[in-house]
């Protein structure tokens, strides 16, 4: 097995954006690190993913591990440095899709309850303050240096609203505020930082989402190619954002859905 081109950490790597994002980064040649949060049912798909990694000749280690806790985030980035030696993790996506999806006040003939105080903390803490400790930890132990890209998974809820979705709109809004202070504040050690708004996809978050049928077609009705985003489209273009030449791009959330958006 030849020496990967670059270390890749994936945040969320089993399915959706971070299988694809797996795929399109180990077909490049570099080393796949993936954290996920799967039960027994799911190991079947994660081990068939990591199979077709390593058939690719390059490095592969997947940690099924809660990827919002402190703990667990520090044994992991244990382990983490041990792979990759002086070469540390060139790039980190941050693709965790886990939070509570419940109205704020729900309506008057519903027996839905509405969201309480420790489901909007654990959404935001879920899908946007762990990015921010994951940089933390890695920069603070000199796994993330100079020419480092640090990508994070937003969508157009963090703009927009759908039924139910409020904790997970504000946890998106959020996160694209991290990044924006992150590339702030990384940028002179030469790291840049930025949101990925994909169109609508249909992943496994998304089909928890109520209504999430009517999004999909309205979506494809909307998008120039009659189509919906699909995570590969998402991955391939990463991979290219990723390369050298974008060092001086960051802050930014930048919409990757075939012109989904600002088509009426």
């Amino acid at each position: 097995m030849a020496a990967p081109r670059r270390w890749v950490l994936v945040l969320g790597a089993s399915s959706g954006f971070g299988a694809s994002l797996c795929r399109a980064f180990a077909a490049e040649g570099c080393g796949i690190l993936g954290v996920h949060l799967d039960r027994r049912s799911g190991m079947v798909a994660v081990n068939a993913l990591v199979s077709e990694l390593e058939a690719m000749d390059v490095p592969v280690r997947f940690f099924n591990d809660n990827a919002a806790s402190d703990e667990r985030r520090a044994a992991i980035l244990d382990t983490v440095a041990e792979l990759v030696g002086d070469d540390g993790v060139g790039v980190l996506v941050h693709s965790l899709a886990f939070g509570t999806l419940r109205p704020f006040v729900p309506a008057e003939d519903s027996a839905t309850r509405a969201v309480a105080r420790r489901q909007i903390d654990m959404t935001l803490d879920v899908m946007a303050n762990s990015l921010v400790y994951w940089v933390q930890d890695l920069v603070s132990r000199g796994l993330l240096g100079r020419g480092g890209r640090v990508y994070a998974m937003t969508s157009s809820g963090s703009q927009r609203v759908f039924s139910s979705y409020g904790p997970v709109s504000a946890a998106k809004a959020a996160l694209e505020s991290h990044v924006r202070q992150l590339a702030f504040e990384l940028l002179p050690r030469g790291i840049t930082v930025n949101a990925i708004m994909a169109g609508v996809t249909d992943t496994p978050a998304l089909r928890k989402i109520p209504g999430s049928e009517r999004i999909k077609q309205l979506a494809a009705e909307r998008n120039p190619a009659g189509r919906l985003t699909e995570p590969d489209d998402v991955a391939a273009c990463m991979v290219e954002l990723s390369r050298a030449g974008t060092y001086w791009m960051t802050g930014n959330t930048i919409r990757v859905d075939g012109g989904e958006d600002f088509c009426a």
